[in-house]
């Protein structure tokens, strides 16, 4: 069985947190994230944006119904915030989504309230179901069932929440918009001038042109991003 809490010398390089001062750290309950790439609640409201200066005060506000992540109301300490989650405060009118900087740290990014329930998600895999429909696999641990199989592996939907229902369909193909999750290039975006078999060459925002891994790209818009990125 696993451990319930985590030292804060073993917390995840993404987290960037104070690894000197109290032994532990509040540990994510399981989910679809791995552990590098969320944060739980408990960090996210205390040290990260300062919200709360202990453990007891995150519980009072989580109590209170004041958090919704992704559209849906959260009371766990536990839960955990990740990779282009949406993070809202309805009483503060302030709404946050979980990015990657160029240095590979989780970020929270204030973001306008009318982009809050786009949520773009990559095709990891698919499955063929009994009836000939498709079950995508998407990232964040999400699935959907789709009647027309026009998706390919590698492509982004950008999902409506909380309903999870599919607004659009974006293709990994030249002249799309990408951000790198992973690899050497991560936090970097831009657009996409060529699609191999393996990799994808881009022309990052720094007008740089790079050759990357395609699993590293998250498609997020044709030709520009329909989601605000850190500058």
């Amino acid at each position: 069985m696993g451990r319930a809490h985590l030292k804060r010398l073993n917390a995840p390089k993404t987290w960037k947190v104070n690894r000197s001062s109290i032994k532990f750290i509040t540990k994510p309950s399981p989910g679809p994230h791995s552990k590098g790439m969320c944060m739980p609640i408990n960090i996210v409201l205390r040290d990260k944006l300062g919200y709360a200066s202990t453990t007891k005060e995150v519980k009072h506000i989580l109590l209170n119904k004041e958090i919704l992540v992704d559209g849906r109301i959260r009371r766990e300490l536990k839960f955990p915030i990740g990779f282009m989650d949406v993070l809202e405060i309805p009483e503060l009118k302030e709404v946050y989504r979980m990015l990657l900087n160029n240095k590979g740290y989780l970020v929270l990014m204030k973001i306008d309230k009318k982009e809050a329930n786009l949520k773009p998600c990559r095709i990891m895999n698919k499955t063929i179901l009994r009836g000939g429909k498709t079950q995508l696999n998407l990232s964040g641990g999400i699935n959907k069932i789709v009647d027309k199989d026009a998706f390919k592996t590698g492509d982004t939907v950008i999902l409506e929440m909380p309903k999870q229902d599919i607004k659009d369909h974006i293709k990994l193909e030249k002249g799309a918009y990408v951000f790198m999750m992973g690899g050497t290039h991560i936090g970097d975006h831009g657009i996409v001038e060529d699609v191999k078999p393996q990799t994808i060459v881009f022309k990052s925002s720094s007008d740089k042109s790079y050759e990357t891994l395609k699993k590293y790209a998250l498609v997020i818009g044709k030709e520009k991003p329909i989601i605000s990125l850190l500058k």
